[in-house]
């Protein structure tokens, strides 16, 4: 796609998003698999949740803009997989404390690329006046700044001691 216009560009980003979301949907899935911690688990399937709700609503605003939702691949959220995938999952780890602070620190880190992506997305729709598309993706941003200190919260308040005590 050549990008001439902000629309061009807006398109583009929330085209980038949905890759990103469905890259991350399913390490999300594995990362899940892989927790020990009770309190982490319930909140990937969370995350889960909010990433299948964050796909279905950005899916629905490109498609609004007469766009395909897949026409473009996230090499960003494909580094922060193989990431997820290296130092978590796949990882020698040999503690599940330890393990679940590592998980939380990568499902972060893809938090934090998605904040950026809706807040950016939602700043271009604001001045393109497209006042339905911005609420839309503050919501998304909204719903993820939430996820996110969950995990801090879950991190702080007991994952990290007990990883400290491995």
């Amino acid at each position: 796609m050549t990008i001439r216009t902000l629309t061009d560009l807006y398109i583009d980003q929330l085209q980038d998003i949905y890759s990103a979301n469905r890259q991350s949907l399913e390490v999300s899935k594995k990362l899940r698999e892989t927790a020990s911690s009770g309190d982490l688990k319930r909140a990937l399937d969370n995350g889960v949740s909010g990433i299948e709700e964050g796909m279905t609503k950005v899916k629905s605003l490109i498609e609004g803009h007469k766009a395909d939702p897949t026409g473009e691949f996230c090499k960003g959220m494909e580094g922060l997989v193989k990431e997820v995938k290296a130092h978590a999952i796949n990882a020698d780890i040999t503690d599940g404390d330890v393990r679940d602070a590592s998980i939380i620190a990568q499902y972060q880190r893809m938090a934090h690329y998605a904040m950026a992506g809706y807040g950016t997305a939602a700043a271009f729709a604001e001045r393109l006046g497209l006042t339905n598309d911005a609420a839309t993706l503050r919501k998304c941003l909204d719903d993820t700044q939430s996820g996110d200190r969950r995990m801090t919260g879950i991190a702080v308040g007991t994952v990290n001691a007990e990883a400290m005590a491995a």
